[in-house]
């Protein structure tokens, strides 16, 4: 496997939601770069042990580990499993998600509280979880997947927009205080991404869509991984409280 972090020393990283089209595609780049890789998931147990094995089958290390990132209890437990197996995770990629496309008046409150404990409680969590051993090796990254609708926001989205803007705060807000550990927090937006999760869309909804990006496609979860890549690399270690947004400038 190809490894470009000019090191010989091997790296891990754990990737929540890592069973999805997206996070399946940051492992992927990932272990090619030479990271042993933790495949997170919570329900996607099958496709999670698939994507470890098919990593195995590249010739790296890879493991599939439950995590809800909902519950702190679950995501102490999985870096406990992690510590045995790997030792120091130093790359932590909060990819989990949880979108839903309905008017504001039809949230409930288990709605709401589902949603936002999802995109930004979880990710705070797992950063409250993994950053301490960060800071005491002074090294560290932390990738939180955002969203360009965290951005500009977006009707029938709006507890998801809330909660994906309030992830780019709180990027911004952790990278200041682990600087000064060597440890960078970024985020990165990924615009319309063509996975399974946006087929809810009609024809004509992708077509308005789609007229609405410069770069006249749509992107590609192998679009995402590669600014992952960057930000995971030894080498961006002067890039830190960023919003990357990868979506072909349509939040530009």
């Amino acid at each position: 496997m190809k490894n470009d972090n000019n090191s010989c020393e091997k790296r891990t990283a754990f990737v929540t939601g890592g069973s999805g089209a997206i996070g399946a595609e940051i492992c992927r780049a990932l272990a090619r770069d030479g990271f042993c890789v933790a495949v997170g998931y919570n329900k996607g147990e099958t496709r999670a042990r698939s994507l470890a094995d098919e990593l195995c089958a590249m010739g790296g290390r890879a493991v599939a580990v439950k995590c809800d990132v909902a519950a702190y209890g679950s995501i102490c437990a999985a870096k406990s499993e992690l510590d045995k197996i790997f030792g120091f995770t130093d790359t932590v990629v909060n990819c989990a998600g949880n979108a839903a496309y309905r008017q504001f008046c039809d949230e409930t409150e288990t709605t709401v509280r589902e949603t936002v404990a999802t995109d930004l409680t979880g990710a705070m969590l797992v950063c409250k979880a993994f950053s301490p051993d960060m800071v005491s090796n002074r090294f560290g990254r932390i990738i939180n997947i955002s969203s360009v609708w965290g951005i500009r926001g977006a009707a029938m989205e709006t507890v998801y927009c809330a909660a994906k803007a309030g992830l780019i705060g709180f990027t911004k807000s952790l990278a200041l205080e682990l600087a000064p550990s060597c440890v960078t927090v970024n985020a990165v937006s990924p615009g319309f991404i063509d996975t399974p999760m946006n087929a809810r869309f009609s024809e004509e909804e992708r077509r308005a869509i789609l007229n609405d990006i410069p770069a006249c496609r749509f992107g590609t979860p192998a679009d995402v991984a590669s600014a992952v890549r960057y930000l995971a690399a030894r080498d961006s270690s002067y890039v830190t409280g960023q919003n990357i947004a990868v979506d072909g400038g349509f939040a530009t």
